[in-house]
């Protein structure tokens, strides 16, 4: 028996999936609804997250602007960190429990909204820094309820966290980047406004435009809804009838206009396109969740040496996010499409890419990947970001312990898979 969209149902697993999203408000000039937004929520003092690079800028005056015309009090934190540690995390949450807010507004990219999350959180509901972090790395304890309003405003076109209720950092002792999730996470209300995007460099664009396109590509060939055993429905359950809709599309739009917005700052119709993507992607990958890609992504972030990406003016080594992850897409998707090769020739097709029947799935869709990273000039996998065969045992004991990303492969991922796949993604062309 099959499900709706041709999924097939197992006695005993799921045969019901969720649609869980919040509200969005996208469109160009979306910012100058802050201030109505943030009322509507019951927010009268607020806590505005941005970081040093965003504070002096028109979309962070925009906001503020709409908020006092609104009567809201905004305090200003400018302190969020760009590829947030656990460190920082704890810094920004001393400054939400002091303030006594309200409500929360974030303006900026994932790392601002992903900031927000775990200050809200601790400050609502006190814990040591580790009872909420995702085990094994933390006691992964359930977060007891909702907290503060918490009005999004993303201004990069790609991390989708405006959609989701997970925030990630690096937890320095570890070398690595784990997370929080709780449906608890997910922001009340986001504004989307593409306006943001036109001043965002090249490499900017490029590092969160491949995340876009990982995050529908992993919801797209995540573990099918119906292989999980029937009970708590997880918030990430695997791919399903509703974040293919959004993935497919998300798809779609990145094979189109991810290189066009890379390559001309000035081009609005692609970096309006690729906001809509990330918040399709966002709400595919907020539903069903990512996998192998992400979980190597963290170990390859959190021990990186030397490397400095292009228009970052980063003060310490750094891999960006969607940096570290689309590097090793090629190799896993080369690996995973033969549980569901339909889907992989599809996905390739929807990326711009020639896939026929005939093809090797995995093949044609890891080519069309490699396609769009040179023609995005991505770094040339692993070792361009300074690893070599050497690293491949840390970078793999980084990984394997982000089962919560694991387990949501359409495969049995091992250490010798994640070897394999590192191995694998040292070079790509």
């Amino acid at each position: 028996m099959a499900c709706c969209h041709a999924y097939d149902l197992v006695d005993g697993n799921e045969n019901a999936f969720s649609v869980d999203t919040n509200a969005l408000t996208f469109g160009h000039g979306a910012l100058g609804e802050a201030g109505d937004v943030a009322r509507a929520l019951g927010m009268t003092r607020v806590a505005l997250f941005t970081d040093v690079r965003l504070v002096d800028t028109p979309h962070v005056d925009k906001v503020q602007a709409s908020l006092r015309s609104a009567g809201v009090d905004a305090v200003v934190y400018d302190e969020v960190r760009v590829e947030p540690t656990n460190t920082s995390f704890v810094r920004a949450a001393e400054f939400a429990t002091e303030g006594r807010f309200d409500g929360f507004v974030s303006v900026g990219g994932g790392s601002v909204i992903d900031t927000a999350k775990a200050a809200n959180l601790y400050a609502t509901h006190p814990a040591p820094f580790e009872a909420y972090v995702n085990a094994p790395v933390g006691e992964g304890r359930a977060v007891p309820g909702p907290l503060k309003p918490h009005l999004a405003c993303p201004t990069t076109s790609g991390t989708g966290s405006e959609c989701t209720g997970i925030a990630v950092f690096d937890h320095l002792p570890l070398e690595a980047k784990t997370g929080i999730a709780s449906r608890f996470l997910k922001p009340n209300r986001a504004l989307v406004d593409p306006d943001t995007t036109r001043t965002l460099p090249a490499t900017v664009v490029a590092a969160s435009g491949f995340d876009v396109l990982c995050h529908a590509l992993e919801s797209f060939t995540a573990r099918p809804f119906t292989a999980r055993k029937k009970g708590a429905r997880p918030m990430s359950q695997g791919a399903n009838p509703w974040s293919d809709v959004g993935a497919r599309e998300a798809l779609r739009l990145t094979g189109a206009y991810l290189v066009r917005a890379v390559r001309d700052g000035n081009d609005v119709e692609a970096r309006a396109q690729m906001m809509w993507a990330a918040t399709l992607a966002g709400i595919a990958f907020g539903n069903a969740g990512v996998h192998i890609p992400h979980g190597m992504a963290y170990a390859v972030a959190g021990l990186v040496r030397d490397y400095r990406p292009p228009d970052y003016d980063a003060d310490e080594a750094m891999v960006p996010h969607g940096i570290s992850v689309v590097v090793n897409a090629p190799a896993t998707f080369a690996s995973t499409a033969v549980t569901s090769p339909d889907r992989h020739r599809e996905a390739a097709r929807l990326l711009g890419g020639v896939a026929s029947d005939d093809d090797d799935a995995g093949a044609a869709l890891a080519a069309r990947l490699g396609e769009l990273m040179r023609d995005a000039a991505m770094p040339n996998g692993l070792g361009a970001l300074g690893y070599a065969t050497d690293d491949v045992p840390a970078l793999t004991n980084g990984a394997i312990v982000q089962r919560r990303l694991l387990d949501n492969a359409p495969i049995e991922v091992t250490a010798d898979t994640l070897a394999e796949l590192f191995e694998a993604a040292m070079r790509i062309w």
